[in-house]
């Protein structure tokens, strides 16, 4: 008998989430934005309105590589025009 497992445990199937699951970044292809957004994070006492830029283009190498589901950054919580060069304050375009 083993204690803190049902005692069926062939009939549990698990389900992944529709949101929030996608595979590991084992080859590193993206680990470059994760070190520049934790070192922003760092410089900008934890104000992530400062690394936004970031944020997104580390969604984007992720799409990009096959690492998650191509989708629009406005269903990722990207709803203003954040560019992926620089800050949204100082990069802002210039084309409207």
């Amino acid at each position: 008998m083993s204690f803190g497992r049902p005692p069926n445990i062939t009939s549990f199937s698990a389900t992944p989430p529709e949101r929030g699951s996608f595979p590991l970044d084992h080859e590193g292809e993206c680990k470059k934005l994760v070190k520049e957004y934790l070192q922003c994070l760092k410089q900008n006492k934890s104000d992530n309105g400062a690394c936004r830029y970031l944020s997104k283009a580390y969604l984007e190498c992720r799409m990009e590589k096959g690492l998650m589901a191509k989708d629009e950054f406005k269903n990722l919580g990207f709803h203003d025009n954040v560019e992926l060069s620089g800050s949204s304050s100082s990069k802002m375009s210039t084309s409207n």
